[in-house]
């Protein structure tokens, strides 16, 4: 999911239902099987099927927001997901020089179709929905969901059962959504969002009383964005599998393998969990709801 700072204007409130272009509310996740074989036929720079050759073309929103980017640059390599980019192209044999980014917006990666990227990077969490139109790689973020509250409503729940007759609220095709439906299933009817600015406007109205958002987003929403707001428990959307977040490519793409292969190797070395560290917050003190 992607949760955008909050714009502190008066804003209607818009209960939608299209701005995350095709909604995927099944609440599976885990990597679905490619149409791609695993195994490439050469991994070698001046092999791999780009789209702009000698280029490695990225794509992700905009604006692109921290944690995961830094500045609204994601050239600059600072925030996670930029890091990650360039980890992955510096793996595949590119310098950063070579680097391509073009704008896609959320709402539109995972429609199917041709693709003018190599890769997307913008947490978009792999489902099997998803993955019947586009490819996607192995994860290299797995995201909890968190439950985000105002401080002055004492929420406490102990258990996700606790949570079930409050009045809750998503962005619009986003596994947030998916999560409050599948797993809480709260008794009233989550507000949808078309998107996350008046998801959280709502918040502070008191129209609802907690929102969901993945857990680095929460802590940059209660950490830098609204004052007096709290994280008051996470959970994962399937129970015994995590969600994950994978770069995302158009259906039966040859580059996927050497992809792959790349973020096998970040993980092995450390590298995934050095970025982590450094862009994404600590999530041990967050309770953890069952």
């Amino acid at each position: 999911m992607r949760l955008k700072p909050l714009v502190l204007l008066v804003l209607p409130l818009l209960v939608a239902t299209t701005a995350c272009g095709p909604k995927d509310e099944s609440g599976s996740a885990g990597r679905p099987t490619s149409s791609t074989s695993s195994s490439a036929a050469s991994c070698t720079k001046t092999d791999l099927p780009l789209k702009t050759g000698g280029k490695l073309t990225v794509a992700t929103d905009t604006p692109a927001y921290d944690p995961w980017f830094s500045g609204n640059d994601p050239t600059n390599g600072k925030g996670f997901e930029s890091a990650v980019a360039y980890a992955v192209a510096d793996r595949l044999g590119f310098e950063r020089s070579e680097v391509a980014w073009v704008k896609e917006p959320f709402n539109n990666s995972y429609a199917p179709g041709s693709k003018k990227f190599d890769f997307d990077i913008n947490q978009i969490s792999i489902t099997p929905a998803r993955a019947k139109v586009v490819d996607f790689s192995r994860g290299y973020y797995s995201a909890a969901q968190a439950v985000i509250a105002l401080k002055k409503e004492n929420l406490s729940p102990g258990a996700l059962a606790d949570l079930a007759d409050l009045k809750l609220g998503a962005q619009t095709g986003t596994t947030s959504l998916t999560a409050i439906r599948d797993v809480i299933r709260p008794s009233q009817q989550p507000l949808v969002f078309n998107n996350t600015n008046t998801a959280k406007q709502a918040l502070l109205n008191g129209q609802v009383d907690a929102i969901v958002a993945d857990l680095p987003t929460a802590f940059y929403v209660t950490g830098a964005e609204i004052k007096g707001s709290t994280i008051v428990g996470q959970f994962q959307p399937v129970s015994g599998q995590k969600e994950e977040f994978g770069l995302l490519m158009e259906k039966g793409s040859g580059l996927r393998p050497c992809v792959d292969k790349a973020i096998a190797s970040l993980a092995q070395d450390g590298t995934l969990a050095s970025l982590e560290k450094q862009w994404l917050s600590d999530t041990v003190d967050v309770p953890v709801l069952k």
